[in-house]
């Protein structure tokens, strides 16, 4: 087992190295990733249907995004992700035991320069901030996953207290009813920009005044979400469905039926 994971984390050490030495972090997406669609990622958000870039407002100049394991809707003008989707299932979460937590991060070399967010930007920030993961590399079933899930575009400035011990619960705690639900889990993942949210860098990259993650069980039909202020605070009961609508204006689900919340019917 030590071999294995040693053997897993240096792979995808090599993998990042390599592309870092050829063109850069770009060789590690596909060409049909390089296409700022979801076309070839729709498999990720429930019923395949991805959310349309036009229902975001122009303002925000969205983009899509596909990586290996996760779909992000970024925007040009917070330099961060909107809404990243997953799609997670016990056999995912079994190969994402294996990995190794690289800590490469880098910006999304598809996203044009004006637009995106720079490693400088998260830098001697006074209050500091973390690169706060949106799909949590833990989640990664692969090396390349793994790679991936570093790219500034799936971050955003999250409170380091926040970040390290209660979302990390949250995410925990996503997983493990993951791993025991009977098939697909849907899980969207985003920061909230409430009036008078700041910024960091030379970049401005917008920093969030709120934090989401949406659980949607396409077997049984129960979404539950959490919305958490980013900053120290005490994790809550997760909420749901219409209270998340309420709290949020976001109706990520669609036209998708809702039949209950976590722990009931």
């Amino acid at each position: 087992m030590l071999l294995r994971t040693f053997a897993v984390g240096l792979s995808a050490l090599v993998l990042f190295s390599t592309a870092a030495q050829a063109r850069g972090p770009i060789d590690l997406y596909s060409a049909a990733q390089r296409q700022l669609s979801f076309d070839s990622c729709a498999e990720l958000f429930p019923a395949a249907t991805p959310i349309k870039t036009a229902t975001v407002p122009a303002s925000m100049k969205p983009l899509a995004l596909c990586s290996n394991s996760f779909a992000v809707l970024y925007s040009q003008t917070s330099k961060t992700p909107l809404l990243v989707v997953e799609r997670l299932n016990a056999r995912q979460l079994r190969d994402a035991k294996g990995e190794e937590r690289t800590n490469h991060f880098y910006a999304d070399p598809r996203i044009p320069v004006a637009g995106r967010a720079q490693l400088s930007d998260y830098r001697d920030q006074h209050p500091a901030m973390d690169r706060g993961h949106q799909s949590p590399a833990a989640d990664a079933p692969s090396a390349l996953a793994m790679a991936q899930s570093f790219a500034l575009s799936n971050m955003v400035p999250q409170d380091p207290t926040n970040n390290r011990k209660i979302w990390s619960k949250v995410e925990a705690d996503v997983r493990k009813f993951a791993t025991r639900a009977g098939g697909d889990v849907y899980v969207f993942t985003g920061p909230l920009f409430d009036a008078g949210h700041g910024t960091i860098g030379d970049n401005k990259v917008w920093v969030p005044t709120r934090l989401f993650k949406l659980v949607y069980d396409a077997s049984s039909q129960r979404a539950w979400a959490y919305v958490l202020p980013n900053a120290e605070t005490r994790i809550q009961r997760p909420m749901d469905y219409e209270a998340f609508v309420k709290s949020t204006g976001l109706k990520l689900l669609g036209n998708l039926p809702v039949r209950g919340s976590v722990g009931r019917t």
